[in-house]
């Protein structure tokens, strides 16, 4: 799934609006390349460049998608949407919005109540056309007669920006869910994207490329979990740098939240693996997982790296681990042989350089992104921390940036943001929950991510969003804004917009 805000509760009440923008013809997009800075070490090994991912209408510049869920559709409650504003050399502008639901002109199916059209959503260029394409899971969608068997849809891109839409996969079983938590990779090494969602308990994994019809030349392939896993979030990324990218997944195999591990299946000649390894630590035993999870190059080399956001705390397996307490996040670098658990690190509130207190409760860790703000050369992390108290407002909620370094994050330098921080639009209030979902974008394509930040809980669970601007000493609140409804041309009651943003 996208970064999401956890232990809420989604009651959405609006009538969604298609906001149709056009686009001058652009050159399809190039690939992304790592900026050049004088404080990166010359000698440090440095990825291939990747193709771009976000970049829906081919200009050069990438986007931001961004959900909500529950929204209520032409009367269809919890039916939900996805909208996304243009990338520019000025940052995102809200004057480029476009609003998706199942009901838009060229979306397959019809808004429904309960389908939660945006429950995941991640963007690739699947039919290998030079623009990225908007991959959107609606997990309760009834197929037939089995309720919450999931549907996968692609909104395809192209020089106007998104328009039209395929069915990728539909769930033919009572609670397969498909579509509930999705990630996008190059899993067998050929150069065509691929896609790998998450069930109740089963993987699907459609290899590209794709044709317009959403078809691909070979069928779905399941991955059937036979142990009693259950997965909060997946994310993809090269973890080993053999060329093909893996699939990273936190899951549950316990009662209540005292069983967290880290999943990995290895990308392949034939795709990804039927079987998993787990994450472990030096000494042998599981590496404690969470409930978020992401993948990107914190420490600048040639592998992919995951850092994983444990904010629910208070459980059994708390225990002997001081710093679960009011949530954290663990940095677990790549190397040949995939994610490193033995050289894992692990933050919170209390972390030397980390601003704030863990307290109970907090969230740290709720939602996770990967991003170089500075230029530097290394990945930056951001961390929602959405239950966050300010002073005697509850839940008003905050959002940190830990630098990245060779030898991955720090706390030292971490800078922090909330609805009271001078320059920053609005006023803390309670139950906001800023920072339910966090990404890291490079919108203007200056070699520095700029910060997008979602409040879902915001105005009584309308929900809004933040853009926090980036110079070469990072993310700024001089110049940042915020934008909602009113942008969208959609209705606020209820909708907690920016529950996440594509990955």
């Amino acid at each position: 799934m996208a970064s999401r805000a956890l232990g809420t509760t989604v009651v959405l009440a609006i009538a969604v609006a298609t906001a149709v923008t056009t686009f001058p013809t652009a050159q399809a997009s190039t690939p992304d390349r790592a900026p050049t800075s004088a404080s990166a070490s010359a000698n440090r090994a440095v990825p291939a460049p990747a193709p771009r991912r976000d970049d829906f209408n081919g200009d050069g510049y990438p986007d931001l998608a961004f959900t909500a869920p529950g929204a209520t559709v032409d009367g269809k409650s919890k039916a939900g949407y996805v909208a996304v504003v243009y990338g520019s050399k000025n940052g995102p502008q809200t004057s480029t919005k476009q609003v998706f639901t199942q009901n838009s002109p060229g979306i397959p199916d019809s808004a429904e109540a309960g389908d939660g059209f945006g429950g995941s959503m991640v963007s690739a260029d699947l039919d290998k056309d030079g623009y990225s394409d908007l991959v959107v899971g609606a997990s309760n969608e009834k197929i037939g007669t089995a309720g919450s068997a999931g549907t996968l849809t692609v909104i395809w891109g192209g020089a106007q920006g998104l328009s039209g839409g395929a069915t990728l996969l539909n769930g033919d079983e009572l609670y397969d869910e498909v579509g509930a938590l999705t990630a996008a990779g190059d899993f067998d090494g050929d150069g065509a994207m691929d896609i790998a969602t998450v069930g109740m308990h089963n993987t699907y994994v459609l290899s590209g490329p794709f044709k317009r019809d959403g078809s691909t030349a070979a069928p779905a392939r399941e991955i059937r979990d036979m142990d009693d896993l259950r997965y909060m979030d997946v994310t993809a990324g090269d973890f080993d740098g053999d060329g093909r990218d893996d699939l990273a997944g936190v899951v549950h195999d316990g009662d209540e939240y005292d069983a967290r591990r880290i999943l990995v299946r290895d990308g392949g000649s034939t795709g990804l693996a039927e079987d998993y390894t787990v994450v472990d630590k030096a000494d042998g035993d599981r590496l404690q997982a969470g409930e978020t999870i992401t993948a990107g190059r914190v420490d600048g080399d040639k592998y992919a790296d995951l850092v994983v956001g444990r904010p629910v705390d208070g459980y059994d397996s708390d225990l002997g681990l001081p710093l679960a307490k009011g949530g954290m996040i663990t940095y677990v670098p790549g190397g040949a042989n995939g994610p490193r658990g033995d050289r894992a690190k692990v933050f919170n509130q209390d972390s030397a350089g980390v601003p704030g207190a863990a307290e109970a409760g907090d969230g740290f860790g709720a939602s996770v992104s990967i991003g170089d703000v500075n230029g530097d050369g290394y990945g930056d992390i951001a961390v929602g921390v959405p239950h966050e108290d300010l002073g005697t407002t509850k839940d008003a909620g905050s959002v940190l940036v830990l630098p990245g370094t060779a030898s991955g994050p720090t706390g030292t330098g971490t800078v922090g943001f909330n609805q009271d921080t001078a320059d920053v639009p609005g006023a803390a209030e309670a139950n906001d929950r800023f920072g339910g979902a966090a990404k890291l974008v490079d919108a203007n394509r200056d070699g520095r991510s700029e910060l997008a930040v979602g409040a879902p809980g915001e105005n009584a669970d309308a929900g809004s969003l933040w853009i926090f601007p980036t110079t070469a000493a990072g993310p700024t609140a001089k110049g940042s804004f915020t934008f909602g409804h009113g942008t969208l041309g959609t209705v606020a009651k209820s909708a907690e917009l920016g529950s996440s943003f594509n990955r």
